[in-house]
């Protein structure tokens, strides 16, 4: 294949270099097209558009493979744990046990977090969402912690502001969660590791502790992993570019915060469990609502089913409905919503409908029956996803720092008014 690609532009032909990636990925660098020719390309949404190079997440959704640093991601749940998992997305290998064991000890060492936090929660109204919350605490431990704030990190600080976030992020979750509850918060414990402190910090109270099912460890430490990184979607994309300012990494990871929140991204699990909880509200007829997504005139959609991404399957999928299987078997839950869920699952995996048009239960689905499961409020579904996606936010943050990206400057194609003289208040 040529390393060049030809472009005729008002008569005028340009050759701009063709990039091929490790995974033979190929690109068009436009990043001269607009000195050569005065054009620019357009792309809403960058749907086409790649803005950068990164050796960090591989994902193939025609072939359903999502690789973290060029491990599969079915290695990774298998065998990996969630912090092993964030030490290979920042840092690029997976660790020697000696290196793992520092880490992790670095961490718990930080989980503590500034007692003057607490006075954020006394402002914030009954009703907040704790998204919002999450996006105030995160971007505010850069007032905690000033000396992030310098856009020349030693590497020795840059470690240390990533275990700082790291660590106070389970932390800063739990808090919300017992503050909307109106409970008291727990304090993280050294003799807990990251996923049980977490848990306990949840579920636990300050006069007691409690231990955990291994099935609901390891079902944590999966949907943290699942969850850790997805290439250059909408709130990576925003850590990169408001990163790109030089904006310290608090700052940037509570822009990312703010990014997810939004339904289109960040909430599907929730709007998984609003929608069963709807048809629930309706009489409980799975069969009904099957019909009323099948039917084209029915603006109805069932909610955690296909991915935009993932023409075939989600990789992710297959790895959790076992763990969300497990869960259930385990936890022995009774609910009728789970019980709805459970129905649209069966047939969305056996109606041809849904099987020729790959509208197969997602992620999204099922974290959000194992988050239901575990007690959670559907409106900590988004903020358990910023957890973790936490080291893929850190990881990709940092990578655009290492290869001294410039600040993003995205175009536009202007479609105003032309030049126009102002107009008096008495002639308008």
């Amino acid at each position: 294949m040529s390393d060049k690609a030809s472009i005729n532009l008002d008569g005028t032909s340009y050759d701009l270099p063709v990039v091929v990636g490790t995974e033979n990925e190929k690109a068009v660098d436009i990043s001269k097209l607009r000195d050569l020719s005065g054009f620019i390309t357009l792309d809403p949404g960058y749907k086409n558009t790649g803005a950068t190079k990164s050796a960090i997440t591989f994902l193939d959704g025609e072939k359903g493979i999502l690789r973290y640093r060029g491990y599969p991601i079915e290695q990774l749940a298998e065998k990996s744990t969630f912090l092993e998992v964030a030490y290979l997305l920042i840092y690029g290998e997976l660790p020697k046990k000696e290196v793992l064991e520092k880490f992790r000890a670095d961490i718990k060492k930080q989980m503590m977090i500034h007692e003057d936090m607490k006075n954020f929660f006394a402002g914030f109204p009954s009703k907040s969402h704790p998204m919002g919350q999450l996006s105030c605490l995160v971007g505010a431990l850069s007032a905690f912690y000033p000396e992030s704030l310098n856009p020349n990190l030693t590497d020795e600080e840059e470690d240390q502001t990533i275990i700082n976030l790291l660590a106070k992020m389970p932390t800063i979750v739990s808090w919300i969660q017992k503050k909307s509850l109106g409970h008291p918060v727990v304090y993280p414990k050294n003799n807990l590791g990251y996923i049980d402190n977490f848990l306990n910090m949840l579920f636990g109270e300050v006069n007691d502790e409690k231990t955990f099912d291994p099935v609901v460890i390891d079902a944590m430490h999966k949907l943290l992993i699942l969850h850790a990184d997805h290439e250059q979607n909408c709130s990576t994309s925003t850590v990169r570019i408001v990163g790109s300012s030089n904006a310290n990494l608090y700052a940037s990871v509570a822009s990312g915060i703010n990014a997810l929140w939004g339904p289109l991204h960040g909430g599907a699990n929730q709007a998984v469990i609003e929608m069963l909880e709807a048809i629930k509200n309706d009489g409980g007829d799975a069969e009904k609502y099957l019909a009323k997504a099948k039917d084209k005139n029915d603006p109805f959609r069932l909610m955690g089913f296909g991915h935009r991404v993932y023409k075939n399957f989600d990789p992710r999928a297959k790895i959790i409905k076992k763990a969300c299987d497990d869960i259930l078997e385990k936890l022995g839950v009774q609910d009728p919503v789970l019980d709805i869920a459970k129905k649209l699952e069966e047939a969305a995996l056996n109606d041809q409908y849904f099987i020729d048009r790959k509208l197969y239960p997602n992620v999204d689905f099922y974290s959000g029956i194992i988050y239901r499961a575990l007690g959670f409020k559907a409106d900590m579904f988004t903020v358990l996803f910023a957890l973790g996606r936490l080291p893929g936010w850190i990881a990709q943050w940092k990578e655009m720092r290492e290869n001294k990206e410039p600040i993003g400057r995205p175009r536009q194609v202007y479609v105003g008014h032309t030049e126009r003289d102002y107009v008096e208040f008495s002639n308008r």
